[in-house]
């Protein structure tokens, strides 16, 4: 695995317990989502936040890339049963983690995370995103912004067919859009994230 020197101010907020999760699928689905994604590991690392990620390749990739370019710790979660089967981690995560079901996998995720970014995938990504939906919406708040032309199409069929939809016991306020890296950037500074725990 690699090594990585933390230093500075991303990994001075590391260290407070920030941590973002990135769902994206490995195959994107334009140049442009590629770069978009890349866009917003870098921003997460510049805003102080840690990256869980599945650890291979197409946007996963992309935003550790990213992350990994301004000295953000970036970790690999997989399935201690399907790493050989699924490959080499991508060059740019420093750490992993290796659980043994899905659903052990997507609860370390989301009992780690303060921000969830989802962008264009297939079923593994739709899986991670309803789950983290469900997630904030039954047991604990959790900031999840839809980045990129396919997630937000997808985040329009659900509205419009009221798979997703708001009520008093179930508020969508942790749900947000960004169209761009500008839009992601601006949706990141208006966060109100704070370690798990307090803070």
């Amino acid at each position: 695995m690699n090594a990585l020197c933390l230093a500075g101010p991303a990994a001075n907020r590391a260290r407070e317990g920030l941590t973002a999760v990135f769902f994206g699928g490995v195959r994107p689905a334009s140049g442009e989502e590629e770069r978009l994604a890349e866009e917003i590991g870098r921003a997460l690392a510049q805003a102080g936040y840690a990256l869980l990620h599945g650890g291979y390749n197409g946007l996963m990739e992309a935003a550790a890339r990213g992350a990994s370019s301004e000295g953000a710790l970036v970790t690999a979660v997989t399935l201690i049963s399907k790493h050989d089967e699924w490959g080499a981690f991508n060059p740019h995560a420093t750490t992993s983690v290796h659980l043994p079901d899905l659903g052990t996998r997507l609860n370390h995720y989301l009992d780690h995370a303060q921000l969830v970014v989802a962008m264009g995938g297939g079923v593994g990504t739709l899986h991670e995103l309803t789950a983290a939906i469900y997630y904030a919406t039954t047991i604990r708040s959790v900031s999840i912004c839809l980045a990129g032309p396919a997630a937000l199409r997808l985040l329009a069929f659900l509205r419009e067919e009221k798979w997703l939809y708001e009520t008093p016991t179930r508020p969508l306020g942790f749900l947000s859009t960004a169209d761009s890296a500008d839009a992601f950037r601006t949706r990141l500074a208006t966060l109100n994230t704070a370690p798990i725990g307090g803070a």
